[in-house]
């Protein structure tokens, strides 16, 4: 992988964002589950009235209320799952994780961030199919990819901001979307998981702590609860690493 000296999107946000057996299968089994709940989701989701996406040559509009939400979600897991795949697909991966149990994590996350990316897509093409957002294009610098800290460091960035993203945008769901509220809350509590992992892959023991949370340095704040961002504040710090413009302006704000 070619050195790149120039500064990561990873830089930016980390300053603005903050047993093997046990972990592991939790980390498979979790996956499968979540593809399974594709089926409520489909199920309950209530089509949006809204106009259809608006999407430009550089621009994506995710669109308003609930189909909006969902547009939001899977925007950011279509860049996790494409980071994770981008990993396990090194050349090098072996060489740069040469524990198995680390690596066999890595894959499991992946498989993970395709069954939510796949979840969402589904999903909306059910509920309304015109306003789904389509595949977005990932900017991941090469840096990034280059050695096991800076990919830890990565996803670690990813992982929290995911985790701040699901909390802040579960008070935005509508109540005709209530169902919702509670599939978020199974997503959101298998990517603080994803975080945990990385934290203690990063550092062992750290796995509630680190020095790269949300806010002041930490991920939990002074009640004990997780940090949550709005979606613009996701969306800017998410933005560096897409090529299309997010646009969510018509997203709810309360």
């Amino acid at each position: 992988m070619a050195e790149n000296l120039e500064p990561t999107p990873v830089d930016e946000t980390e300053n603005r964002i903050n047993t093997p057996f046990n972990r592991r299968n939790f980390l498979k089994y979790t996956g499968v589950a979540m593809a399974a709940t594709a089926v409520v989701l489909t199920t309950s989701c209530d089509d949006d009235d809204e106009d259809d996406m608006v999407v430009t040559d550089d621009s994506v509009n995710l669109g308003s209320g609930d189909v909006g939400i969902l547009n939001y979600a899977y925007a950011l897991e279509q860049l996790e799952a494409a980071f994770y795949t981008a990993v396990v697909a090194l050349p090098n991966f072996n060489t740069l994780f040469p524990n198995a149990t680390e690596r066999a994590s890595l894959t499991d996350i992946r498989n993970h961030e395709i069954a939510h990316r796949e979840f969402f897509k589904k999903a909306i093409t059910a509920a309304a199919a015109s306003q789904i957002i389509p595949s977005l294009t990932p900017n991941l610098p090469a840096s990034a990819l280059a050695s096991r800290e800076s990919i830890l460091a990565t996803a670690k960035t990813f992982e929290d901001l995911g985790v701040a993203a699901y909390n802040g945008a579960g008070k935005l769901i509508s109540a005709a979307g209530v169902a919702y509220l509670g599939i978020a809350g199974k997503i959101v509590s298998v990517e603080a998981r994803h975080a945990a992992e990385i934290r203690d892959m990063i550092s062992n023991g750290t796995f509630a702590s680190g020095a790269a949370g949300v806010t002041a340095g930490n991920i939990v704040d002074e009640n004990g609860l997780d940090v949550a961002l709005t979606p613009m504040q996701v969306l800017a710090l998410a933005q560096p690493f897409v090529k299309e413009k997010l646009n969510g302006s018509n997203l709810p704000t309360q």
